[in-house]
């Protein structure tokens, strides 16, 4: 189910601004889409790490609601600090609940690929995320990966997931999600040949 947050007009836009407004425990944003035209806006950061705490994470529907209007949104981007890495500004795109947007979903690998540990080798997610075209009430939390099955040499590509029901990827179908990575055996030392080196002439 979506969750609320009650959002504030911001009168005052800059750097000072939005610099005090963190002080505060707020995070500066904007709300835009839909044909409408870019609101800035104020919402507290406690209220946002609620929102984006659920099974959907960042992906999470949230009910935005500016004065006496309450808009449908996900959030488009977050800003973080550079090194304290907390939100610093937030965009929330509105959307329709019945029309196709696209959203970048983590991908979770599951299992254990024994028999690639077996031969020292390892599982190396090729990517992170994949990007699903669905609708806001139809977003998942996760993309599943299973990796017990796999062996030395074994690709998992795009053309092998079980995406959930209606939902697609922009991705190529023979893009790797998942590789076996194997470690590499050094060559032995070959021993030294006899009188390889040549004797003093007498």
């Amino acid at each position: 189910m979506p969750t609320t947050i009650v959002a504030e007009a911001r009168q005052a836009n800059g750097s000072r601004a939005a610099g005090r407004l963190r002080t505060e425990d707020k995070i500066p944003g904007v709300i835009y889409g839909h044909g409408m035209a870019p609101v800035s806006v104020v919402v507290h950061r406690r209220d946002l790490r609620l929102a984006l705490s659920g099974p959907a994470g960042v992906n999470a529907v949230v009910e935005l609601k500016v004065g006496d209007k309450t808009h449908a949104t996900v959030v488009k981007e977050l800003q973080r600090h550079r090194v304290r890495r907390n939100v610093t500004h937030v965009d929330f795109q509105v959307v329709n609940m019945d029309e196709e947007i696209t959203v970048d979903v983590p991908i979770v690998l599951h299992g254990e690929a024994k028999a690639v540990v077996n031969e020292g080798g390892m599982v190396d997610p090729a990517i992170d995320t994949l990007p699903i075209v669905t609708t806001p009430r139809n977003i998942p939390s996760e993309i599943s990966v299973d990796i017990s099955a796999m062996e030395p040499g074994d690709v998992i590509r795009v053309s092998d997931l079980t995406l959930p029901a209606g939902t697609t990827t922009t991705v190529d179908d023979a893009t790797p999600v998942v590789t076996v990575v194997m470690a590499r055996v050094a060559a032995p030392v070959a021993e030294a040949a006899e009188d390889a080196a040549p004797a003093d002439e007498a």
